[in-house]
Parts: structure tokens; sequence; C-alpha cells
């Protein structure tokens, strides 16, 4: 693994900085109707996808996640101001204003969805690294999913395969307590989801979600796995989300007093706190940067303010059409 430098906690800083504060402007517009729909929010989670982004190849590796999947594509290299403008339903956005809030997607940048099917990507990343071995492409997928998703037969059925043809993925469930509203512990007898895999002789562990460095090197020991034939694992990465399911989602689960206790080990504390600790940078190269932030969501918003909706025959542009379809008549 590349080592974790002064550079890295700084980039670490600046990009889960930067991720929570895009949310936290969604989540105002939002509020404002700018954006429509559902909203589900990242807030808390940041330092799983710092720490695996450290640990990928953004030349070949893949990505796929469910409907929590703003910031990861921004973090594959995706433009935060298409995304911005995606969410805003604009023509300028990642697919053209036809995706939303829970369909992120980018081709070129390797990432494959923002999936609004509880528990759909789970096959699908193991789909992609099924081709990437067919093809003998050097290229390690990681999938993501949450605590709740692990109750789908699908995740059984891909974890089977995954192993009986070794494939090369990574399945991470980000477990952030609670599944919509519902704890874990309401819904799963054994509350330790990573002992899943076992069911199966899959490698799996047990992750500290909130630390970037701790999630890096254990996506590290995974992906180097799978590039080099050893299979699948499966890591249960636990963290926390600070906002609820969903912007319609009023929280009577759980209390404000836990909500504030993990808040004590945020992500984006805990690597500041490494940075001015080990001098990497001031409190005044902090505050750049923190500016730096702010400027490129004020950006990222203008951006997708000013933008254009699609024009109607977007419509008809985006759908399936195949002249002569064999198996339909036409009356005369």
């Amino acid at each position: 693994m590349r080592k974790i430098t002064k550079e890295v906690y700084l980039k670490w800083y600046e990009d889960m900085l930067f991720w929570r504060k895009f949310e936290d402007k969604l989540a105002a517009v939002y509020i404002q109707q700018k954006v429509r729909g559902f909203l589900h929010l990242y807030n808390g989670q940041e330092a799983v996808l710092a720490g695996s982004l450290h640990a990928m190849d953004l030349t070949k590796d893949r990505m796929i996640t469910a409907y929590r999947n703003h910031v990861q594509p921004i973090g594959m290299g995706v433009d935060p101001k298409k995304v911005m403008a995606e969410l805003f339903g604009k023509v300028t956005g990642t697919s053209k204003g036809n995706g939303g809030s829970m369909h992120i997607f980018s081709k070129e940048h390797r990432f494959y969805g923002g999936h609004g099917i509880v528990g759909g990507q789970i096959p699908l990343g193991a789909g992609l690294a099924f081709a990437d071995k067919y093809f003998k492409r050097d290229a390690v997928t990681l999938c993501y999913m949450g605590d709740g998703a692990v109750r789908q037969g699908s995740l059984h059925e891909a974890f089977n395969l995954a192993m009986l043809w070794q494939l090369p993925v990574v399945f991470i469930c980000e477990n952030n307590g609670y599944a919509m509203g519902t704890s874990v512990a309401r819904t799963s007898y054994s509350t330790e989801i990573w002992k899943l895999g076992l069911g199966y002789e899959m490698p799996c562990t047990d992750v500290d979600g909130m630390d970037p460095s701790i999630v890096a090197k254990e996506v590290d020991k995974a992906i180097e796995r799978a590039r080099t034939g050893g299979g699948p694992t499966f890591l249960e990465m636990k963290t926390y989300r600070y906002r609820g399911h969903s912007m319609s989602d009023a929280q009577h689960y759980r209390t404000k007093e836990e909500v504030e206790e993990y808040k004590k080990i945020d992500p984006i504390t805990q690597v500041k706190d490494v940075i001015l600790e080990k001098g990497y940078a001031s409190e005044d190269q902090i505050k750049e940067i923190d500016k730096r932030v702010k400027d490129l969501v004020l950006e990222c918003e203008k951006f997708a303010e000013e933008s254009d909706y699609p024009p109607l025959e977007q419509m008809y542009d985006t759908v399936y059409e195949q002249e002569d379809y064999p198996f339909l008549q036409h009356k005369l």
C-alpha cells in the first residue's frame, strides 16, 4: 500500500470536508425543493470512502454502491459540478438530469451507480468482477452495501458464486447501525455482520470505519488478495450516519445523545487532530483549506442553478427503440 503521508492526511481532510459540505448544501437546497425525490446523505461515513480510495488504483478499479451515492463518484474523479447538476435535474448532470439522487453513474470513471433496489448492486458487483476475470483485466471491484442489504438473498447467491469462481471483488458493508429506522439488533440474531463471510469460507473481518487510515490498510489487503487471484473478501465497516436515512426521516428510533456521542469520533475531526498534532499544517493553513472547500461548494451550486433543464425531446432520445420489432404487429 502507498504510504500514509502528510500529503495523504491533508488530502483526506480536504476531500472529506468537501464531501460533508457538498451534502450539507444538498440538504439546504432540498428544503427549498430545488432537489426533489429522495435524498440519502453520507455525513459521518466519509472515512470509509477516503480510506478505500487510497487503497484503490483509480486507473482501473471499479466501484458500485447503493443509493447513498453522491460523494463516491466525486472521489472517483467525476466533476462535482456535474453531480450537483444531476441532483438538480439539469441537463449538465452526469446522466443529463435523468438519474437524480439515487442513480449517479460514470462509465468513464468506473463508477457503476447508485442503485435504488436494496441489495441490487451486490450481484452486479460480482458481475463486474466476473467480467474482469473473464477478459483477464487486472482490475478489482469494490461493492458497497448497507447493513439492511445483507438480509437480501442476493447477497448469499453473490457470495457463493464469488467464492466458487474466485472473483476479484471486495464486498464492503457500511454498517451505520440502522437499516432505515431499524437497528441491526432488531433484525439479526448475530450483530457481527462480518461473520456472514464465514459460511462461504470467505476472508472476512470487521473494521473501524471512522478512521480512514485503518480502512485503507484493510481495504488494501483485500484488494491485493483479489488482484493476485486470491478471490473475494467481506469487510464490515463499523460507521455511523449523523443524518437520517433520508431527508424525510424523523429519526424517532435514536436519541440526540447517541448522535452526539458518535460525533466525538467524527472522521473529519480525527484527521484534523492528526494534522495539527503532527504539524502537517497550521490552523491558518486549515482555514485556507476550509475556504477552498466553501468556495468549491458555492461554485457547484452556481453551476447547477444556472444550468438548463433537459429539453422535452430528451424523453424520447433516452428510451430504447428498435424499428421493425419482430413481435409487434401494427393494425392497418
